[in-house]
């Protein structure tokens, strides 16, 4: 628990067992430890070293312990500093340290999206080879911080399905927003089905289409991986990497036609179905968002008055939009007037 802080197992085994006692000498820890005394020694001097310790007083020690004395002279006994006192300051340099390597991480970031090659020829990078490719997919997914959109189809051939899971667990995990479009054939696999289950138990949001151009993966709208015919690099798997730009733009607006026009999955005891095609119609959710909007009322007072992410009001206007076939929201509200939605 304490290695956060600096100390090693060793330290805090010391550390752990003064903890529960008044004072307590090298010898009466070495005992309780199974650490050699010299090496009980030596740890409890580094800890007086750095202030976690120091040496009792008459006082504080009580009655004498002559275990381990030599030629009668009572052995030195330790007490704890105060942890409020001693821990406080290595609490302090470890946050320290992390705002530094913070900072220091969103300086490289920057200076390597600003650097003229990068915007240049780096858009797209290409990964060829199933370990080059497998490590940047785990990269995606396990370097989301607040969105994951992935179309699937066929077969996996770099990453199988087991190893993607725990990647996928850890995203969700932390709250990711994880949306999947998968094309109909994926879901033949009873495996696969089980698998999905699970996630979409877990957080997963899922839907199905007939057919999909692509796979791809996107993450946090900031990189998208889209894998290559193995026709194209000698049967290596391959995949490009897409960075910013207008082309990753295009990617994620792929992404949300096929997820507006797609059908939901739902869990049953065994697997996953597909829900029943149905005449799409605004959900109530998505009804709240429009009302708000027509109102005159920005996304980010609506997102503050619905208790909701801007990224979901907007996701909500866009599906509106999409089902009325309109380009901007005057159309938008003019649909909605005339399909009788409020």
């Amino acid at each position: 628990m304490l290695e956060v802080l600096g100390l090693g197992p060793a330290e805090e085994a010391v550390y752990s067992a003064l903890l529960a006692r008044p004072t307590a000498s090298a010898q009466d820890l070495a005992r309780q430890t199974g650490l050699e005394p010299a090496e009980s020694t030596r740890i409890l001097l580094g800890l007086a070293a750095r202030g976690l310790v120091a040496l009792a007083t008459e006082a504080d020690s009580g009655a004498p312990d002559m275990a381990g004395c030599e030629a009668g002279r009572r052995p030195d006994r330790y007490r704890l500093t105060p942890p409020s006192v001693a821990l406080a300051p290595l609490l302090v340099e470890q946050r320290n340290a992390l705002h530094r390597a913070e900072a220091a991480y969103s300086m490289l970031t920057e200076q390597y999206r600003s650097t003229a090659a990068h915007a240049a020829g780096s858009v797209v990078e290409v990964v060829v080879g199933v370990e080059q490719v497998a490590h940047r997919f785990h990269q995606l997914q396990q370097g989301a911080q607040q969105e994951l959109l992935v179309l699937l189809k066929g077969a996996p051939i770099a990453v199988p399905r087991e190893d993607a899971d725990p990647s996928e667990s850890s995203a969700l995990g932390r709250g990711v927003d994880f949306r999947v479009v998968a094309a109909k054939d994926y879901l033949d696999d009873l495996d696969v089905a089980r698998d999905l289950r699970a996630a979409i138990s877990a957080g997963l949001q899922l839907r199905v289409v007939d057919s999909l151009p692509l796979k791809m993966v996107v993450s946090d709208r900031d990189r998208a991986m889209v894998p290559l015919d193995v026709a194209d690099s000698d049967g290596e798997p391959s995949a490009i990497v897409v960075h910013r730009s207008g082309l990753l733009t295009a990617l994620v607006h792929l992404f949300e036609r096929e997820w507006v026009h797609a059908r939901p999955l739902y869990t049953t005891a065994t697997g996953v179905r597909i829900e029943a095609e149905a005449d799409p119609q605004p959900t109530e959710g998505e009804l709240e968002v429009l009302s708000l909007l027509l109102a005159g009322i920005s996304d980010r007072r609506a997102a503050s008055q619905l208790g909701l992410s801007i990224r979901t009001v907007e996701r909500r206007t866009r599906r509106l939009m999409d089902l009325a076939g309109a380009d901007s929201r005057l159309q938008l509200g003019w649909h909605a007037a005339r399909a009788g939605w409020l």
